[in-house]
């Protein structure tokens, strides 16, 4: 995959840097939120502000660096899209582990989470969602040749996947399924998993298709498990095994609802002029 290096707003604001971003909100004014606490809290009622993105990093192709230090991928194009181009608005991403994220967002050190992150009935409980804006599986990656060759052989089988993730709770009901014949062993961040695979500490990785298609892409070696699996019947399902079918939302908290409101018009406003589609293209159409 390449990245067109076309130099953009978002560009800029990730070459000044946290601490230049911060002045230059300085120079507009306090934080520029119009409450003065620091959190990218104020909304786009004509108040200049920041908002601080929380996302776990790196996690390509969402969000990773170049060797340069840019900060790239399909979640920060579509940020650049809401945030900027249709709002209006700064931005700026810090790095978070998702194991912590909601309640970092929930202390408002950021003001939503834009990390790949699935809609489901447990975060729902602790924040509020976007409308969806991205479809995932959880899909399982092996090494070519090696144990595991379907599904069944999973039982038994040591599998790596990501702390706090919808992954590792894919894994859990696996681990169900199987009457507990299987370890789970967990990671902070997915390159761990990846790099256990690899050096074979695990025999499989659980995770989303779209990041595992990355790392199997750049990877001699390593595959997908295949299989029919929950998506099977969808006309645009992946012709691999898969366990879950995810929706991804941006996450806020449960009291910033104008500004879901917003967000929610935009990312709706870049579907139906076709920004959405050239990004997705841009990362994923191959």
């Amino acid at each position: 995959m390449t990245r067109k290096q076309t130099p953009n707003r978002r560009q800029y604001l990730t070459a000044l840097g946290a601490g230049g971003v911060a002045a230059l909100a300085g120079c507009m004014g306090g934080n520029g939120d119009g409450d003065g606490d620091g959190n990218g809290n104020g909304g786009s009622d004509g108040n200049p502000e920041t908002v601080v993105i929380g996302s776990d990093i790196p996690y390509e192709p969402f969000e990773y660096r170049n060797e340069a230090g840019e900060l790239l991928g399909f979640d920060v194009d579509i940020a650049e899209a809401v945030f900027a181009d249709q709002l209006g608005l700064d931005y700026e991403f810090e790095q978070t582990g998702f194991d912590g994220i909601i309640a970092s967002l929930n202390n408002a050190n950021f003001r939503v989470i834009m990390s790949a992150m699935t809609i489901n009935e447990t975060r729902a409980e602790q924040v509020d969602f976007s409308d969806p804006y991205f479809t995932a599986y959880q899909t399982v990656l092996v090494l070519e040749g090696g144990d595991i060759a379907e599904r069944a052989d999973i039982q038994g089988a040591t599998v790596g996947v990501q702390r706090g993730t919808t992954g590792e709770a894919a894994a859990e009901d696996l681990q169900s399924e199987f009457d507990g014949d299987l370890e789970i062993q967990s990671y902070d961040q997915i390159t761990g998993a990846f790099d256990a695979l690899l050096n074979n500490q695990v025999s499989a990785v659980i995770n989303d298709n779209t990041v595992s298609a990355d790392f199997a892409a750049e990877t001699d070696g390593v595959v997908f498990l295949e299989g029919d699996g929950v998506a099977a019947d969808r006309d645009d399902a992946p012709d691999y095994l898969t366990l879950t079918i995810e929706e991804y939302g941006i996450a806020f908290r449960q009291d910033d609802d104008e500004f879901r409101g917003e967000v929610n018009d935009a990312l709706a406003a870049i579907r139906e002029d076709g920004t959405y589609e050239e990004i997705y293209d841009e990362y994923f159409a191959a």
